[in-house]
């Protein structure tokens, strides 16, 4: 909520895990989908923390990627010892216009090769 000022969603436990020492339908992580001029400006401060470079196995084949930090203080939220230091990752998913075509229920259609987003 500090970084990105919206109301995370909470996922919970699907079963209990004695060796996590989690119980069933327990919170335990947040997720939230940002987009536009908030997202670059995140994922800006999670590629600074990375140095601007990640590895070949961070991207998938659809060009969507991803990468995770083990300090979210590194992004420059101010530490909060109630909540201690924890672990973020973020997922980037990039997509062309008109890519609805292919989800949609009414006259579904296929996006074309050279209109997909590809790896490279």
């Amino acid at each position: 909520e500090q970084l990105t000022e919206q109301q995370p969603c909470f996922s919970k436990a699907r079963y209990t895990m004695r060796s996590f020492g989690i119980r069933r339908n327990e919170k335990i992580a947040t997720h939230v989908t940002v987009r536009g001029e908030k997202a670059e400006e995140i994922l800006e401060k999670g590629l600074k923390v990375k140095e601007f470079e990640l590895l070949k196995r961070n991207f998938s084949n659809t060009g969507n990627f991803g990468f995770g930090i083990s300090e979210h203080i590194d992004l420059g939220i101010k530490y909060d010892p109630t909540s201690g230091i924890y672990g973020m990752d973020f997922y980037i998913q990039l997509a062309r216009p008109g890519g609805r075509v292919s989800r949609r229920k009414h006259k579904r259609g296929r996006v074309g090769f050279s209109h997909r987003v590809t790896r490279e």
